[in-house]
């Protein structure tokens, strides 16, 4: 009675955890002397949240229920942004809004035209706002090309406004913003995180005898090979298909996340590896790699600076992962022995395993079974 009570607390604690990828909108500016052309793609579902897109409520957005809705698009979204050159703010005026379909769903394309007083400007100065009262967790990817020249930015509720040098890119700021946005991700991405952990739970214990514990320094180096395999093979795909060698269908990758997250669950019930977890890591490693490259294919961001980024988010995405390391191992050390560690082992590897059955069940069907 006590495991079933336990289970159904995990499953409650974990359902919120819809999906990997968070809420992002990608802000595409090009400038040209005093205007600036702009690009701003929004996904619809978090359009639909903040201001009702599904005019007779069936869950189902049709081209007619988001086009009746174009001014208020524009509306909502242009009040949240404010560009300012060297002489003074910028106006914003709408233009035509398109459909697109970014890795993780369909997106409103609003482009729209900003006049700047003066001169052409040689800084910009941008205030970002979009959903900063209805999600924290939301940040805009910026693309600024002028002269040649493409920099990037990331804004979120924390870091609403930034001034961005159109003469002398400060491309330090730039990746610090990608590293920064590595380890977000990765503390948020609760699927790659329970498939993590999950290979690491059986680290302070003997291979083969669940009761009894092995030393610290064994359990390190157990620790040390798992997390060495993922990162070594997701660092290879994230890299492979943000550079667009290679490229899955974003269903098929999701799909394949949560599959992995449901076997490395039960591998702590049954030896599914048999002793082989930094193999198991490596090789769905590969596939969590895809997943970590959907935000900069997003982007679409030239190779010069696709690059630097690419070279940011995955030190981000490490460093968020060895700070999960870092946090885990002492604690799991000290819990060895407990009653506490043996149920998460057992009764938390099988929570789990559920909630990623429904999140496989969610991603190949397309649907949505338990709320974010």
């Amino acid at each position: 009675m006590k495991r079933c009570l336990f289970i159904v607390l995990l499953c409650v604690w974990l359902s919120p955890a819809h999906a990997h990828k968070p809420s992002d909108s990608y802000l595409s500016l090009a400038v040209h002397g005093q205007q600036i052309e702009g690009q701003w793609d929004i996904a619809l579902r978090d359009l639909d949240f903040a201001i009702g897109l599904d005019g007779n409520g069936d869950g189902a957005l049709t081209w007619d229920e988001i086009r009746a809705r174009h001014a208020a698009i524009a509306a909502y979204a242009l009040q949240r942004l404010q560009v300012a050159g060297d002489e003074g703010a910028c106006t914003l005026e709408a233009a035509e809004q398109l459909i697109d379909r970014h890795t993780d769903g369909a997106y409103n394309v609003l482009r729209f035209r900003a006049d700047c007083p003066g001169a052409a400007p040689a800084n910009l100065t941008i205030g970002y706002t979009l959903f900063a009262d209805l999600d924290p967790q939301h940040k805009g990817l910026l693309k600024i090309d002028s002269g040649g020249a493409t920099q990037t930015a990331i804004f979120d509720p924390d870091s609403p406004r930034q001034t961005i040098s159109l003469a002398a890119p400060d491309r330090l700021a730039q990746f610090g913003a990608y590293v920064q946005h590595g380890i977000w991700h990765i503390w948020i991405g609760y699927d790659h995180i329970l498939f993590l952990l999950s290979l690491l739970l059986p680290a302070v214990l003997l291979p083969g005898l669940r009761e009894q514990q092995q030393g610290l320094q064994a359990a390190f180096h157990d620790v040390l090979k798992v997390v060495t395999a993922f990162t070594l093979a997701h660092s290879i795909t994230l890299s492979l298909a943000s550079l667009s060698v290679v490229s899955l269908p974003s269903r098929w990758v999701e799909s394949a996340i949560a599959a992995s997250v449901i076997l490395a669950a039960l591998n702590n019930l049954l030896p599914l590896f048999r002793g082989k977890r930094p193999v198991a890591a490596f090789a769905f490693g590969l596939i969590h790699g895809f997943g970590f490259a959907s935000v900069l294919r997003d982007l679409g961001l030239p190779q010069s600076s696709l690059l630097a980024s690419l070279l940011g988010f995955n030190v981000g995405v490490e460093l968020g992962q060895l700070a999960i390391v870092a946090a885990f191992l002492p604690l799991a050390w000290l819990l060895r022995k407990t009653w506490l560690y043996r149920q998460v082992l057992t009764v938390g590897s099988l929570a789990i395993a559920l909630v990623a059955c429904v999140w496989l069940v969610e991603r190949v069907a397309d649907i949505k079974l338990i709320s974010a």
